[in-house]
């Protein structure tokens, strides 16, 4: 039986695919053509467009990631995600450049609601199916255990215990034993040799720290040479609780600490996509009968430019120049008179009464959104700070410039959870960071998303902390 779920993540796509076509061909054959036959006219591109909607919004929904070990009612929720995203996807799409065609409200209705009855059923029923094959004794690979440590119980309650990766313990061996082991004890390191000829097993998972060379290299000397698969886990998640990578560099095995999900071109590409429609989107239908307003209010209330411009880092520590309506005194001072960055404070001085209006509502933001466009920024992701925030807090803040791995946003996951506005106290920036860090390393389009409504929702409401 395969470890690897790239194998039953084939087979659950291509079961959702000819379900899928399936529904379109009996929905679209008694709405369209009356039950005379289905390739005919417009079906086919309603076909294909659904289909790529659907590859699309479970792909960014994450659907097709490995739920073995997780509950049915965890991909049931990602399943409805891929399902509301895919219904607006194919609504815009019909309704906006296809509004000539038959399709209407009513075929996306009944598309969508059995979509919604099915899927589950199907997925349900795979994953029945998928448990009982890898259940099965023949199916499962007896494996060793070498190291009682954490690391080597971690990997057995996770992956070994209830036979979801199809694995079946034989037992483990160390140096001391592990009074947790519940009778799996088989004896010391030494005597692996010993333990091969007496139990029947396929692989040994080396589960020893990095300074146990001599040890590793004698067993797996020892198993190779009995014909037993040999498995090593890196001693290596010890330096942070990041997604590992292991990939081959020519002919070196290379460990990625970190392994994020925006590191896939394809996440990128569709992170992209959304950023420049949704900005887009903001400046035809807020910027563009706003700015005006807002230009002539700032040049009402002071003197000054009605833009204000900043240096701020963004992805790899680049510099970008940042741009919002400006909010304070043209003569307002960055730094005080010992280098530090003056960052805006509650009744700041500095700050004008539209500024505070402004920076209240998040509306000193809008421009952005330009920023987005020109890809130096994203609309979700870690706020950039300026240059002398950055130089202050890199050298004291664990793991701050990790923040750079992504393009920074105008909103994000540290800013929804209350985390905004002034950061004096290097509590609070690190948590800033932790959130960030957080954001990063799990990005889902619907993470996104959720972000984005939050965003609103706390403009509507006000934050305590937008000042």
């Amino acid at each position: 039986m395969h470890r690897n779920p790239r194998f039953s993540i084939r087979i659950k796509a291509i079961a959702d695919l000819l379900l899928l076509a399936l529904i379109i061909i009996c929905v679209e054959s008694s709405l369209i053509n009356n039950g005379n036959g289905f390739l005919f006219n417009f079906n086919l591109i309603i076909l294909s467009t659904s289909l790529a909607c659907w590859l699309v919004s479970a792909r960014a929904s994450g659907l097709y990631n490995d739920f073995r070990d997780k509950s049915f009612s965890i991909e049931w929720v990602v399943f409805l995600k891929s399902l509301v995203l895919h219904t607006l996807l194919t609504s815009f799409i019909f309704f906006q450049l296809f509004k000539q065609g038959p399709f209407n409200g009513q075929h996306l209705l009944l598309h969508s609601f059995l979509i919604f009855v099915l899927l589950p059923c199907q997925k349900l029923a795979i994953r029945i199916a998928f448990k009982k094959i890898r259940n099965r004794d023949s199916m499962l690979r007896k494996v060793l255990i070498v190291g009682a440590g954490d690391t080597g119980v971690d990997f057995y309650h996770h992956y070994v215990k209830d036979n979801y990766y199809g694995y079946k313990l034989t037992g483990f061996i160390d140096e001391e034993k592990n009074p947790s082991l519940n009778g799996h004890y088989l004896g010391k390191t030494s005597e692996i040799d010993q333990v091969i000829a007496r139990y029947e097993l396929d692989d040994i998972i080396v589960a020893l720290p990095g300074t146990a060379e001599k040890q590793i290299e004698q067993i797996v000397s020892i198993g190779e040479k009995e014909g037993k698969r040999i498995r090593i886990i890196p001693d290596y998640h010890r330096f942070g609780e990041g997604k590992m990578k292991v990939e081959r560099f020519g002919s070196f095995p290379l460990i990625t600490l970190r392994s994020l999900p925006l590191d896939i071109i394809d996440n990128r590409i569709y992170k992209r996509i959304f950023d420049v429609g949704f900005s887009l989107l903001v400046l035809v239908c807020f910027f563009s009968w706003l700015f005006p307003i807002i230009a002539i209010i700032i040049k009402l209330g002071s003197k000054g430019p009605i833009f204000f411009k900043q240096e701020r880092w963004g992805i790899n520590n680049k510099v970008i120049t940042c741009y919002k309506f400006r909010s304070m005194m043209v003569a307002s001072k960055d730094v005080d008179e010992h280098g530090n960055y003056l960052q805006a404070q509650r009744n700041d001085p500095r700050i004008t009464p539209i500024g505070r209006f402004l920076r209240k509502t998040n509306l000193d933001e809008l421009p952005q959104f330009f920023n987005v466009l020109l890809g130096s920024m994203s609309v979700v992701g870690p706020r950039p700070h300026p240059v002398p925030l950055n130089l202050q807090s890199k050298n004291d803040v664990e793991h701050y410039m990790m923040r750079h791995w992504v393009k920074p946003g105008i909103t994000g996951w540290a800013q929804v959870h209350g985390y905004r506005g002034e950061t004096r106290s290097p509590f609070l920036m690190k948590k800033r960071v932790e959130f960030d860090l957080w954001y990063i390393e799990n990005w889902t389009f619907g993470l996104d998303l959720q972000i984005i409504l939050q965003t609103l929702v706390n403009m509507v409401k006000g934050e305590k902390n937008a000042f």
